[in-house]
């Protein structure tokens, strides 16, 4: 890959995890509690509300251009 400012071919791909949300929610907790005893209090750990996103972009080693290929 050729990076689009300098035209350097020595570039690297990286990705970039992001995360946002409650990985425990203690409302499904306290129902999972009731529901299915003191394993149901797992059931809020379950990471529902968590969002993940995974971003790819190309780095050039020579500029520190970052671009989209």
């Amino acid at each position: 890959m050729k990076c689009p400012k300098c035209g350097d071919d020595n570039c690297q791909i990286i990705n970039e995890t992001t995360t946002k949300g409650k990985d425990f929610s203690a409302g499904k907790g306290c129902c999972g509690a009731l529901l299915l005893g003191p394993i149901g209090i797992l059931c809020g750990a379950c990471g529902k509300g968590k969002q993940i996103r995974t971003t790819s972009y190309w780095v050039c080693s020579q500029c520190g251009h970052k671009f989209k290929a």
